[in-house]
């Protein structure tokens, strides 16, 4: 494989990505009117607690972990930070 067809792929990927990502924000935009509605707090440590225990289930190889762990613990927090200024505007 060349360095052009491996970034074709990584191209393909990130557009499944990007695709997945605002799927992903439909649901925090639900999250973030029934937390308001239920008077919530934006973070719940225990709920991404499970997230995280759920991604190391899913990781396959060993050697991809931490990074993938990592990424979804900055999701998170953009995820957080989405969910705080959809507050702040309301």
């Amino acid at each position: 494989m060349d360095l052009n067809s491996i970034r074709q792929e990584i191209d393909q990927i990130d557009q499944e990505l990007v695709a997945l990502l605002e799927k992903r924000m439909v649901c925090v935009g639900q999250i973030v009117e029934y937390k308001e509605q239920k008077g919530l707090p934006v973070l719940d440590q225990g709920r991404e607690r499970e997230v995280l225990e759920k991604v190391d289930s899913l990781v396959m190889d060993e050697q991809y972990r931490t990074t993938i762990q990592a990424q979804f613990q900055d999701m998170m927090k953009h995820s957080r930070t989405y969910q705080e200024e959809v507050r702040a505007r309301d």
